[in-house]
């Protein structure tokens, strides 16, 4: 079975999609450390990102791990732990050149499928429920007010130990949401058939809690 959580960066959905997923039993994917790690080893490798091309060649030629440890999604790029390394936030700043291209998404995504294939996960994302699994068991979007997932993001970087500017957080997730929702391959949407959530204001537990029960349901 896979429930799809999709949503605008800072909604909360890693999170709530790993508390789910240990509710539940389930996998967790995370596939922004996917498209991190992608975007990562493009920028190791010093390959031009502007050409698609050579963007999936890269990532067909190598082996990502991953394996979530109950707190954390540890990724692993030919045996190399890049964890840590992939949420730099200057790194941040490049994805849209791995996640716009549709023929870099077309891979990921099947890199996606492959290791959901006879499991039961809880995946999140911005296009899980649209284009990498529009016959998923449950689909939820979630969403939030723009200030409130700055200060979340805020919130998070800083206990990571970054320095956290809050009106460039803030800025970054606008433009990043404007490049999400024109996106021409999967664009930032609710599907059709999910459920919509507006986690302003909710603790993670109360959204966990609703999910369990849309999956029990």
């Amino acid at each position: 079975m896979v429930i799809t959580i999709d949503g605008p960066a800072g909604a909360g959905k890693s999170t709530v999609a790993r508390a789910v997923a240990r509710r539940l039993g389930f996998r967790f994917l995370d596939t922004g450390a996917l498209y991190r790690a992608a975007t990562w080893a493009a920028l190791q490798a010093g390959i031009a990102m502007d050409d698609p091309a050579a963007v999936v060649r890269l990532v067909r030629g190598l082996r990502f791990e991953l394996d979530d440890d109950g707190e954390t999604q540890r990724v692993r790029v030919d045996g190399r732990d890049v964890t840590a390394e992939i949420r730099n936030e200057g790194l941040a700043r490049h994805i849209f050149r791995v996640a716009d291209p549709p023929e870099v998404r077309a891979e990921l995504g099947r890199l996606q499928r492959a290791y959901a294939e006879g499991r039961d996960v809880v995946t999140e994302g911005r296009d899980q429920g649209t284009e990498v699994f529009p016959d998923a068991a449950r689909k939820v979007y979630l969403d939030a007010s723009l200030p409130e997932r700055a200060r979340r993001r805020a919130v998070e970087l800083a206990a990571r130990g970054f320095a956290v500017d809050p009106g460039r957080v803030e800025a970054d997730l606008r433009d990043r949401d404007a490049r999400d929702r024109a996106r021409p391959v999967g664009a930032l949407r609710p599907a059709a058939d999910a459920v919509v959530l507006d986690t302003t204001g909710m603790a993670v537990d109360e959204v966990v809690d609703r999910i369990v029960a849309l999956v029990r349901s």
